[in-house]
């Protein structure tokens, strides 16, 4: 995540080192520390270690992004506590003997000296909203491989669809497989699909379709298809969780739309990363930054070093 703003200075702050099973919490006050405490992962643990801070007085508590562990640990505090979450590869401590305890330790300087950069976290709701749109990304990939297997079942059987069709997955394609599944094998048939919409010549296309289809391929093939209209209904329920979800920004979706080439998945899909709460970030500037479209400086000896993408 790309670090926004520096933290103020904290006078009672709580450094947290969090693993999966193991949260170890210092809690300092000015220079002193108040006390180094360990927790487990429970829900229950997680409530203890919140109202130790509590009685505790601290404020502001600081965490490192490790992984998806502290999600849960921020999910107990948000209510109660500002929580800072830095990037770890800009909070190490000194190399060697490096502990839990220790880590913490060097958080909860670091935090109450002013000394952190907070990441971005959005609301919960936009949070819902993220995990909604990575997901139906994800299923839409998962889709679109389950095609291409379709495709290599065919290219096995040597029936060349993909050749002869811009789209494999339009009806003449769909109608083909499905003859090919149900048992059809007599080329004379399969060609009652072709229209005169396809710019192949009638000629190449049946001989596109002459090929040896086993009982395997016809498995598979239903199979794959079987895993597509599954996935299929699941971006149904989806798109509907995801339309209730953005029901409170239509506003913000119709002015994102206004942008030319962005339509309202786009638009979906950029309020899922980047809320509408634009006071979150100083400037366009950091805006770009934490899209990862802005470049970042890593210059020495006065020579400018290429950047990794």
């Amino acid at each position: 995540m790309e670090e926004i703003l520096f933290t103020p200075y904290i006078g009672v702050g709580c450094g947290i080192d969090v693993h999966k099973d193991l949260i170890v919490a210092t809690i300092q006050r000015g220079n002193e520390v108040v006390g180094t405490k360990e927790f487990d992962g429970f829900t229950v643990s997680l409530e203890s270690l919140r109202d130790w801070c509590k009685d505790a007085g601290v404020t502001h508590i600081a965490m490192e992004s490790t992984g998806i562990y502290w999600k849960p640990v921020f999910n107990i505090l948000e209510d109660d506590f500002e929580v800072i979450l830095v990037n770890a590869r800009h909070v190490k401590n000194v190399p060697g003997h490096k502990t839990d305890k220790k880590d913490s330790k060097w958080l909860s300087k670091l935090l109450v000296s002013g000394l952190l950069k907070g990441s971005f976290i959005p609301p919960r709701d936009i949070r819902d909203l993220r995990d909604l749109v990575r997901y139906k990304k994800k299923l839409v990939a998962h889709g679109a491989s389950e095609k291409n297997r379709i495709i290599k079942i065919l290219e096995d059987c040597n029936i060349k669809l993909s050749s002869v069709l811009s789209d494999v997955d339009g009806a003449v394609g769909r109608n083909i497989i499905s003859a090919l599944i149900d048992g059809e094998s007599d080329v004379n048939q399969l060609m009652r699909f072709y229209h005169g919409k396809i710019k192949t010549p009638r000629s190449e296309f049946v001989k596109a379709l002459q090929g040896k289809v086993s009982d395997h391929h016809r498995f598979m093939l239903q199979f794959h298809r079987d895993v597509i209209a599954n996935d299929d209904a699941m971006l149904e329920r989806l798109d509907a969780e995801i339309a209730k979800a953005v029901s409170d920004y239509e506003v913000e979706l119709e002015l994102l739309e206004t942008i030319p080439g962005v339509g309202r998945d786009s638009a979906i899909g950029i309020i899922s990363e980047i809320g509408v709460d634009m006071e979150r970030f100083p400037d366009e500037n950091h805006l770009s930054s934490y899209c990862g479209v802005s470049p970042g400086n890593n210059e020495s000896a006065g020579k400018k070093k290429v950047q990794r993408p």
